[in-house]
């Protein structure tokens, strides 16, 4: 609820806000690119829930330029390999909302989620209370996929 609040009283875009604090930990930002970083969902839709996103802010994929795409399609590829290596989910969502009318919390900074996924994976708590149960804290993964991130190299 700590975070909830906070946020709720920020402004201005997270998205470029945190690249540029020197706190990669306490921002969850597992990977830095050139154009491109990959960071925690802090609201994510299952554990491990990662985003990719460019250091510009722009609000459609068609203004990147293609050093930008091409880092892009190549951090969501490395998050990939991070989550089945500290992970083994069973399978992946991948995707981009483009527009608040399309569902994006973000809408003028485009990013593209990267949601594990495993069998049986959703439970009654999100339909009943509208609460989402993550069986392990944000750190916690954080850590996990540091560790793949490290090993990879």
């Amino acid at each position: 609820m700590e975070y909830i609040n906070k946020a709720a009283n920020e402004s201005g875009c997270f998205l470029c806000q945190k690249p540029k604090e020197d706190d990669d930990v306490s921002n969850l930002i597992l990977y830095r690119g050139k154009h491109n970083f990959i960071v925690l969902n802090v609201y994510p839709y299952n554990t491990g829930h990662l985003m990719v996103a460019p250091y510009r802010h722009i609000g459609d994929p068609s203004q990147l330029s293609e050093d930008e795409a091409r880092e892009h399609l190549g951090l969501v590829k490395l998050g990939l390999q991070l989550l089945t290596k500290a992970m083994s989910p069973e399978g992946f969502n991948i995707g981009m909302n483009l527009g608040r009318a399309a569902g994006a919390g973000v809408a003028d900074h485009i990013h593209t989620h990267i949601v594990p996924r495993w069998q049986g994976d959703t439970n009654f708590m999100p339909v009943i209370s509208n609460t989402k149960v993550l069986p392990e804290s944000l750190s916690s993964t954080y850590q996990k996929l540091k560790k793949a991130l490290d090993s990879l190299r």
